[in-house]
């Protein structure tokens, strides 16, 4: 039997050719993981943040609270904070809570700012180079800070770093508006005009080439990514002025554009809808999901949580990165100290529950048990408050969030 669906209106029928083209890469189990791995990170750690720009770094819980509908969660703040007790120190005073970061905590905030001024030299060079992939030799600043946590610049990298690199970057503003004001490269640096891929050529002795991250019984697409890998590499340092718009130069380039943002990136992954506020700066396409979903040993396209996310297939080996960013060393140690917490939060609520039905004398059998551990293991809320991330609408938000801020 043949469906055939007719549609009057135009911008209906371009909605389902797009969705059905975002659709069609076939789902890594293993990328899939990996963008779900760690998901309340983001959110524990803008709390975090909330805290330690209160006067003494302690907020009060009300204070927090007021502060989950920016954070687009539902739900009582302090049993949010109770579930980490690892991460937040919660204590009652008089009749308010309060609320700081532990001793490990810190230490741990402590490491991170250490980490970031021993990277400083890498900030400055992985602006530089962005800066330096630019038709114009700018970035609106507005536009930069949506990628700041993808590249894992400091909160205040324009008064760290602008300054103090003064040969090699300015702020300007040629209109006036505040929203139009960018950061500037001042001088060209020729040793940082090398990619990712002309730098591992280099190590090998090779000639500059992408690498393909597909199983060998994806043939079509094989033949596919060699007759594209055939043609000579493009810099995406190169001015791209000389080339033509939807020529196959175009096309590397691009490709070897999107490939240096991604390798500069921690997580080696970019939100699709980001990228492309740097159409005009970046001279992209205007559908790049659609080149992207052309080189998919080069690319994995992810639509998880309706986010659409492009990760660099060879920055990972299965779920996990291939080379960790000292960043993302320390940020892994937060997820694992959360963790901690959650589980022990999960154990002592698992030994209370069998303490409620012991006293009303329930006798406990194998299937409660497993039912307990599976509880323990999938982190549930409590009974009385189901807000939060197990509503539905209120996790799409959440999860828009998470994706749409890079997540660590």
């Amino acid at each position: 039997m043949v469906v055939t669906m007719h549609f009057r209106n135009p911008r209906l029928v371009q909605y389902f050719v797009r969705n059905f083209s975002l659709w069609s890469m076939k789902k890594d189990p293993y990328l899939e993981s990996a963008l779900s791995k760690n998901r309340r990170w983001i959110v524990n750690n803008q709390i975090k943040n909330i805290i330690l720009r209160c006067p003494d770094q302690v907020a009060t819980v009300r204070f927090i609270q007021k502060k989950f509908k920016t954070l687009d969660l539902q739900g009582k703040a302090l049993n949010w904070l109770k579930k980490y007790p690892c991460c937040f120190q919660v204590y009652l005073q008089g009749d308010k809570y309060y609320c700081q970061l532990t001793k490990r905590m810190m230490g741990l905030v402590e490491e991170e700012e250490s980490v970031k001024d021993m990277q400083e030299p890498v900030f400055v060079e992985r602006l530089a180079k962005l800066l330096m992939m630019s038709s114009n030799k700018r970035l609106n600043v507005v536009k930069l800070n949506e990628l700041k946590r993808n590249l894992g610049f400091p909160d205040d990298y324009l008064i760290r770093l602008v300054p103090k690199y003064s040969d090699m970057f300015q702020i300007v503003n040629y209109s006036g508006r505040r929203s139009s004001m960018e950061i500037e490269l001042v001088s060209w640096n020729p040793d940082l005009a090398v990619s990712a891929i002309e730098a591992s050529a280099h190590k090998q002795g090779t000639e500059p080439c992408f690498t393909c991250s597909l199983p060998s019984t994806w043939v079509k697409s094989w033949e596919r990514f060699h007759e594209f890998n055939a043609t000579p590499y493009i810099s995406p340092y190169l001015d791209s002025k000389g080339l033509v718009e939807g020529s196959k130069e175009m096309e590397k380039r691009t490709v070897g554009l999107v490939h240096e943002l991604l390798s500069l990136t921690l997580w080696k992954k970019a939100s699709i809808s980001k990228l492309g506020h740097f159409q005009r700066e970046f001279v992209l396409p205007e559908r790049l999901n659609v080149l992207l979903l052309k080189h998919p040993g080069i690319f994995y396209v992810s639509n998880k949580y309706q986010i659409y996310t492009v990760v660099l297939r060879e920055g990972y080996n299965g779920q996990g990165l291939v080379d960790k960013d000292p960043l993302v060393v320390v940020k892994e140690k937060f997820g694992e100290l959360m963790q901690e917490g959650l589980h022990e939060y999960n154990r002592r609520r698992h030994l209370v529950n069998l303490e409620k039905k012991k006293k009303k004398g329930m006798v406990l059998g194998r299937p409660n048990e497993g039912k307990d551990r599976s509880s323990e293991m999938s982190d549930p809320d409590d009974q009385g408050d189901r807000g939060g991330l197990f509503d539905p609408e209120e996790r799409k938000r959440f999860y828009k969030v998470l994706f749409d801020d890079g997540a660590p």
